[in-house]
């Protein structure tokens, strides 16, 4: 099941919320900062105690898993969208990142998972073209028992999601 808020992700109810991170893990601007401020410095002290090769911790496309720390979440999953303009399969990647946060949530027995509008603030992918992949990830039949959450930064973004789930969904 999908549901579109306008909102605040760090106040979701769910039990992962995704963080469109960057490659190294430690926090940000945009939704990274809000998440990383909300759920306090133990969120940061787990990210840097994962793996890293030259400081990246996790590849565009792919996702990590830590606590939730201070979050309402039990998880956050850290995924590294694609910055839209300097690569030549943008589509593909944030297509990835849905795809491996799902199945992150799913591998740690998530019955709820609440995502942002990952690569579209400063990295740039357009709002539009973003929503249609995203929610193309998220309605695949195996999802079926996952309650999926949007949660939208500003009343223009959510009525561009809002428009392109209901042509998915007719």
């Amino acid at each position: 099941m999908i549901h579109l808020f306008e909102g605040d992700i760090t106040q979701a109810n769910v039990d992962a919320i995704v963080n469109a991170a960057k490659n190294s893990l430690l926090g940000g601007g945009g939704v990274d900062g809000a998440i990383h401020r909300a759920a306090g410095a133990e969120l940061l002290a787990l990210c840097r105690a994962l793996p890293d090769k030259n400081g990246v911790r996790c590849p565009t496309g792919e996702a990590k898993i830590t606590d939730g720390c201070n979050l309402p979440a039990k998880y956050v999953i850290h995924t590294v969208g694609p910055v839209y303009s300097q690569v030549s399969n943008p589509a593909d990647l944030l297509a990835r990142c849905y795809r491996n946060s799902l199945a992150l949530a799913k591998e740690n027995q998530c019955g709820s998972i609440a995502f942002p509008a990952i690569s579209c603030g400063v990295y740039g992918y357009p709002i539009e073209a973003a929503a249609k992949i995203a929610l193309e990830a998220c309605c695949q039949k195996e999802h079926a028992d996952l309650d999926i959450y949007f949660y939208l930064f500003g009343r223009s973004d959510f009525e561009i999601w809002q428009k392109i789930y209901r042509r998915l969904s007719s």
